[in-house]
């Protein structure tokens, strides 16, 4: 990308943040030179999810010094869907582009899905390897097994944290899950209401500090909840 002319475009990156304080600044840092590379006008928002560590601190901060810099405060824990649902509110520009903010990936390949997200609605990418433990794996195998019988939605990594949709994408679909499954639900809408989507492939990296919270049995449950939940209204939808 470097040696590609910069969008014209606008660009929203957003991450949703829990108790990140030994993530939070680099991977802020990361976005704004990231940013930097694709376009002259930019916002990087940190949505902080009721944190009761350092993060909100070290979010506000970084806006303080910096204007591209947006932080957004949840006062209570919303949990990961109702923080996307912030993130996509609060970002204002042509492209909204959210990964997590726990140094998984490498921001630096947003580059090379910047030339596709003309051509499509969406541009999302999938783990190349995974790199998470054998049981997040095997959840996840079975999540994506589920989704696929109960919604076609066949895609290769639903859950994976880096995706750009262009903005009139959320100005014709509205997810109501704010839980784990958002994902799945703002992909199956978004193939249902007829935009494009296409896959690339991305390094994903161990997790090295912070804490994952997928794994907790309350935010599993909720997401069968939310899973049963939109089926219903999916049904209901295809009957008007």
């Amino acid at each position: 990308m470097s040696n590609t002319k910069k969008t014209e475009k606008s660009l929203s990156i957003f991450f949703p943040a829990y108790n990140e304080e030994a993530n939070a600044k680099k991977s802020v840092e990361e976005a704004i030179q990231v940013a930097k590379k694709i376009t002259n006008d930019y916002e990087v928002i940190v949505v902080d999810d009721g944190s009761s560590d350092r993060t909100a601190q070290i979010i506000n901060q970084l806006a303080k010094n910096n204007s591209h810099v947006v932080a957004v405060h949840h006062k209570k824990n919303q949990g990961y869907g109702g923080a996307l649902i912030t993130g996509i509110k609060k970002s204002c520009n042509d492209l909204i582009f959210f990964s997590d903010i726990d140094l998984q990936f490498n921001l630096g390949e947003l580059t090379k899905f910047i030339p596709y997200i003309d051509k499509y609605d969406v541009v999302i990418g999938y783990r190349n390897p995974r790199k998470d433990p054998f049981m997040r794996l095997a959840n996840a195998w079975g999540w994506k097994t589920l989704i696929n019988m109960l919604f076609h939605l066949e895609v290769k990594d639903i859950d994976c944290a880096f995706k750009l949709f262009n903005h009139r994408v959320f100005d014709k679909i509205q997810v109501h899950s704010r839980g784990a499954m958002i994902s799945a639900e703002m992909l199956i809408r978004i193939k249902r209401a007829g935009f494009s989507i296409k896959e690339l492939p991305v390094k994903h990296y161990p997790r090295v500090a912070g804490s994952p919270t997928g794994a907790k049995l309350s935010v599993i449950i909720k997401a069968f909840k939310d899973l049963m939940k939109v089926h219903r209204e999916l049904k209901k939808e295809s009957k008007k």
